[in-house]
């Protein structure tokens, strides 16, 4: 796609902003409500459409020319905030289902799969955005633009596709009942080669994410 055309098609500068803004703080407000764990029962799904109306978020940033900061260095934000209790509430919730395998990058070949979990990369793409989310309350709108666009592709872009892919595939397997395995022992230490490739959620999947929801349960 030319420049040309990205011009052409993309929003005025501040309605863009706006939008991206609306759409990342729609996700952050969300992933915090699901931590607090007061409805367990509908969190993978719920997840499930947050991060799909993220990375539309994330689509858009991608696909707009690049956005330049107003000044050379970033301003200091002072300290990050701390999404250590976040995770920790993920990972209770979503145990065990928490952890699954990823392709780190699928145009490298012959890359084994890696453990990865849920609640580690909801984690770490909270915090991104929060980082980018600060600029914009504080008026620095085009800042902002450029953290969200900058670790999209650098970080929270992948991080989210890869998250994604994982709801998606346990609310899957719920809907077309197919358990997977019991889970056996796997865990991010653990070396994903050859057999150990397969990620395994198990009946406790089904019992504990597809009753509540009006699911087919797994006989």
């Amino acid at each position: 796609m030319s420049d040309a055309t990205l011009h052409a098609t993309t929003p005025d500068p501040g309605d863009f902003a706006v939008q991206i803004a609306d759409q990342i703080e729609s996700f952050l407000v969300a992933v915090t409500e699901v931590a607090k764990g007061d409805e367990p029962d509908s969190a993978v799904p719920f997840l499930l459409l947050e991060v799909s109306q993220l990375l539309l978020a994330g689509g858009r940033l991608g696909a707009h020319e690049d956005i330049l900061p107003d000044e050379r260095y970033e301003p200091d934000m002072g300290p990050e905030p701390d999404v250590d209790d976040l995770r920790l509430r993920l990972a209770a919730m979503l145990d065990p289902v928490d952890v699954y395998s990823e392709v780190f990058d699928p145009y490298e070949p012959r890359k084994a799969p890696v453990p990865a979990r849920i609640s580690d990369d909801l984690a770490d793409v909270m915090a991104d955005l929060r980082h980018g989310m600060a600029h914009y309350r504080a008026g620095r709108t085009t800042e902002a633009l450029w953290w969200w666009q900058f670790s999209y592709f650098s970080n929270w872009g992948s991080t989210a596709s890869a998250t994604l892919r994982a709801l998606q595939s346990l609310v899957a397997h719920v809907r077309l009942n197919q358990p997977l395995q019991e889970l056996d022992g796997l865990d991010t230490d653990q070396d994903l080669s050859e057999d150990a490739l397969a990620e395994e959620a198990g009946r406790v999947m089904a019992e504990e994410i597809g009753g509540p929801l009006g699911l087919r349960e797994v006989k």
